[in-house]
């Protein structure tokens, strides 16, 4: 069965599979997972490696669905790497994959570890064509799974959640949710063309703006309100706010496809800020 669709031999299908793979948005939420099990304060490294490789998994489900969604179904893509049959062959050794985490963690850690990993993979999977044909599912199915990243990786290695997790995973499902709002302006024109009903197109640019501004604002105001009020966070953590807080003014008035990328690396340094306040704790 061909897998690559512009070349044949192994080193084809190699690259093309390998295309699947965005780091971008792969990132995040392997080290969001590897900072919840940090934040839990028993960091077992088996268990941290299962959870962020089933969160690999899942991420990747959710790129070759999307793709194969995009260009073989809907015909929206002008192209695609991968083949029908190698879209499938790909989704099938994903899924194996994650399965292979999922009952690892099981195994290692216990049910509640593995249940809390699964909704990961059913994201990914669904994103197309269920979940992002609504503004509910096309915006916030990214940021979901980025918190329950968070929360699956702290939960595999303390067995309980937390205030402390609960808080911190809302806030990044608050100001990532932010971020794809704006992200989604880069293609306005051509989702309302296909009646693609994303929150810019809901709302219009101008109050979409403002609508993610006004997460951006809810989310670091939970960041400085965590940093005070929980033990286990600690203040330092605040600096977190302020980072984000920056990048943020800086991309407020910036065209979609410059403010998404200042506040994907403006994620990026929140992560980083909020790591090292965990790691280090400099003002303890």
């Amino acid at each position: 069965m061909a897998v690559s669709r512009h070349d044949t031999g192994a080193l084809a299908t190699g690259r093309a599979l390998a295309s699947q793979v965005h780091p971008v948005f792969m990132l995040p939420p392997l080290a969001t997972s590897l900072f919840g099990g940090l934040l839990s304060g028993g960091f077992w490294p088996p268990v941290a490696a299962l959870h962020a490789g089933a969160m690999f998994f899942a991420v990747y489900t959710a790129h070759v669905k999307d793709g194969y969604v995009d260009f073989h179904v809907r015909g929206e893509d002008d192209d695609h790497p991968l083949t029908g049959g190698g879209c499938r062959l790909a989704l099938v050794g994903a899924g194996v994959g994650f399965a292979a985490c999922t009952v690892g963690i099981w195994l290692l850690v216990g049910p509640g570890a593995a249940l809390l990993t699964l909704p990961t993979w059913v994201i990914g999977y669904t994103h197309a064509p269920q979940l992002d044909t609504n503004p509910v599912g096309a915006t916030m199915g990214y940021p979901t799974g980025i918190a329950l990243s968070l929360l699956g990786g702290y939960y595999a290695q303390a067995t309980t959640l937390t205030p402390r997790a609960v808080g911190l995973a809302a806030v990044f499902l608050v100001l990532l949710t932010g971020v794809k709002i704006i992200d989604d302006e880069q293609d306005y024109d051509y989702d309302r063309s296909i009646q693609k009903r994303t929150v810019a197109v809901v709302l219009g640019r101008r109050r979409a703006r403002q609508f993610a501004l006004g997460l951006f604002a809810v989310g670091l105001l939970g960041v400085v309100a965590l940093a005070v009020a929980l033990p286990g966070v600690p203040s330092s953590a605040a600096g977190a706010a302020l980072a984000f807080g920056a990048v943020a003014v800086l991309a407020r008035r910036a065209d979609p496809e410059t403010a998404t990328m200042l506040l994907i690396r403006g994620s990026y340094l929140l992560l980083a800020v909020l790591v090292a306040a965990v790691w280090f704790r400099p003002l303890a």
